[in-house]
């Protein structure tokens, strides 16, 4: 019964897949009563791991957390290094943020949430980055090195949209921890204007509204987090409680009220006459000119 509701689940998603197994999970609770608790939430990963093992459910469908790597790029032969080339070619893409004059970001807290914000997000040339946990202070200083270099040599503020749980760790880590320090190494690097004027940072979600308005499960804040004591009694939300394809709508609304339309159109329209310019101009599927 589970495994049914999980496959209407994910079909009525198709256009957001994957979907991490909480973002399952929080559809089960909304959508069929199914219990709130870690246990439930456990015996789910349970049967989604044996539905991807027994072929039932696609392993494409459902997201989680896998090894990382660092591969390298190296070719078969010269034909192969060409194919590749043909291959970029065929598929080049103008940087739409290069004519909109400023720089855009998405951070997210949930890994797992990044390929369906990507497909939102890509079309405008927006990345996506994990901000899993408390990012590291390596991280937060590349990233005011990033937005000091593009304010300083190309005149372009940057904005970084927040996605993140609405609890004490979530908003501490958009506040205290993304936001506090990466304004204090922006202001040791570039002296002369506020930190806020080279980067300015939105919370996009999740907000208390947010959840109202979608009617989702509230929870108490966790005993174990050192930051609850400030929290008070108020419920917690969890990003990935959100609808997908609400959460696409929201990333979607806020990327385009940063863009200039008739210029984005232009930068689309003009994709294919340039791709065929390229595709001119490289080798040929044998190696010749």
């Amino acid at each position: 019964m589970v495994l049914a509701q999980v496959k209407d689940i994910l079909d009525e998603y198709r256009t957001e897949l994957p979907l991490t197994a909480r973002q399952i999970f929080y559809r089960l609770v909304g959508a069929y009563g199914y219990p709130k608790n870690e246990n439930a939430y456990e015996r789910l990963t349970n049967i989604l791991v044996r539905a991807r093992r027994s072929g039932r459910v696609p392993f494409e469908s459902i997201r989680d957390d896998g090894a990382s790597v660092l591969s390298c790029t190296h070719y078969e032969d010269k034909e192969d290094f060409y194919r590749h080339v043909r291959e970029l070619g065929e598929n080049w893409t103008k940087n739409k943020l290069t004519n909109q004059g400023v720089d855009v970001r998405i951070y997210c807290e949930a890994a797992g949430m990044m390929p369906q914000i990507a497909r939102v997000s890509h079309r405008y040339s927006v990345p996506v980055y994990s901000c899993s946990g408390f990012d590291s202070l390596t991280s937060k200083y590349d990233l005011a090195q990033d937005v000091s270099r593009a304010f300083t040599y190309k005149g372009r503020r940057t904005v970084v949209l927040h996605l993140g749980d609405h609890d004490p760790s979530g908003e501490s880590m958009f506040s205290d921890g993304l936001v506090e320090d990466v304004h204090a190494f922006v202001g040791s690097i570039i002296y002369h204007k506020k930190p806020s004027d080279v980067v300015m940072f939105k919370r996009v979600a999740l907000t208390a509204e947010q959840a109202a308005s979608h009617s989702l499960e509230p929870a108490p804040p966790k005993k174990t987090d050192s930051r609850s004591k400030k929290w008070g009694a108020r419920p917690t939300y969890q990003l990935e409680a959100l609808p997908p394809d609400v959460l696409a709508g929201m990333v979607d609304g806020e990327i385009t009220t940063l863009f200039n339309r008739e210029i984005f159109e232009a930068d689309v329209a003009a994709q294919p006459g340039t791709r065929r310019t390229i595709a001119k101009q490289l080798p040929a599927a044998d190696g010749a000119a």
